[in-house]
């Protein structure tokens, strides 16, 4: 499915700052779209705006024809990775997976072995969650945004912790991934990995999206 998402000089703020500062971008699928400042900037707030866990005070966020927290709460098919996700400690990787991907049902089997072995996890690892290095649990939380096969994928600093063939691999899959016309909007310090990825880069700056190239 195609998808766009439009935001119309969308406002955000918590604690008196304007964490998203009237921001308008429109984005479609097929693209990979790169995000990059510096910590605190407001990249992360920017990507909960979109991925509906926060709501903006101003503005307004069109997904397709449906206006985000009006026609809908959330985008219907996403993925995404924003700080730590929470997972069980005492099971593994895998069964992690199949406890998520039982609220939706979509992912299958097959689905959620390809998404580890894309992330470069064994599923027949019996090591509990809770023995996980930081690496472990970053291409785990990575697993669970793409094992559902999403329309949108939305990925705050995927590549932290990460190996150099780890790091390969994802963006490997991701670029392939852009070709099914899919949505990917990713955040990085790696200015080497989001120019080898994105077709096109954001600067965000106190909460402002002021560069586009």
């Amino acid at each position: 499915m195609s998808l766009s998402i439009k935001l119309d000089h969308v406002t955000k703020t918590l604690n008196s700052n304007k964490v998203v500062n009237d921001v308008s971008l429109q984005l479609f699928s097929g693209k990979i779209y790169g995000f990059k400042g510096v910590n605190g900037s407001g990249k992360s707030m920017l990507f909960r705006v979109i991925s509906g866990l926060l709501v903006p005070e101003k503005g307004v966020i069109t997904v397709n024809q449906s206006i985000l927290h009006k026609d809908i709460s959330f985008p219907e098919s996403m993925g995404i990775v924003i700080e730590n996700p929470e997972f069980i400690p005492h099971l593994t990787g895998k069964q992690n997976l199949k406890v998520l991907a039982s609220i939706k049902r979509k992912a299958t089997d097959a689905d959620i072995n390809k998404a580890l072995d894309v992330v470069g996890l064994d599923k027949n690892d019996s090591r509990k969650y809770k023995k996980f290095s930081l690496g472990m649990k970053q291409r785990l939380a990575i697993g669970q945004a793409i094992m559902e096969n999403p329309d949108l994928v939305i990925l705050d600093e995927p590549t932290n912790a990460l190996d150099e063939e780890t790091i390969h691999k994802i963006k490997t899959f991701l670029i392939d991934y852009k070709k099914r016309n899919k949505l990917i909007l990713i955040s990085s310090h790696d200015k080497n990995f989001l120019e080898s990825i994105s077709d096109e880069i954001f600067e965000v700056k106190d909460g402002s999206v002021i560069v586009s190239k």
